[in-house]
């Protein structure tokens, strides 16, 4: 029973340790090359079908998608502001160039720091 339960604990470490990590960034680093702050309905990779299925009309190619997703975005203009508030997922996105369909490039970030 003991080596089952340490075979388990070694392959649940293993597999937290081969997971990247989705890290969040200080919304005050959004500018430049982290891209606009956007607060998008869900986010997502380009591969997952309710999101490819997005993508295809626009005429982004799935495969050459390989960042974060964000869907149905819209802009935060200043963080802490009244009605700039992000109730879903607030993220720093490179290409917001979709109408707020879709943003690419799209990082996690804490409106908190």
């Amino acid at each position: 029973m003991q080596f089952k339960l340490s075979v388990a604990t070694l392959a649940l470490a293993t597999l937290a340790v081969a997971t990247p990590a989705r890290r969040n960034i200080p919304a005050s680093q959004c500018s430049g090359s982290t891209g606009a702050l956007q607060c998008c309905d869900s986010t997502g990779k380009a591969t997952d079908p309710s999101i490819a299925n997005i993508l295809g009309p626009l005429g982004i190619v799935v495969q050459d998608v390989t960042a974060l997703v964000g869907v149905t975005c819209s802009p935060i203009s200043v963080v802490g502001v009244g009605g700039n508030s992000c109730t879903a997922q607030p993220v720093c996105c490179t290409n917001n160039s979709f109408n707020g369909v879709v943003a690419l490039g799209c990082t996690p970030v804490n409106i908190n720091l």
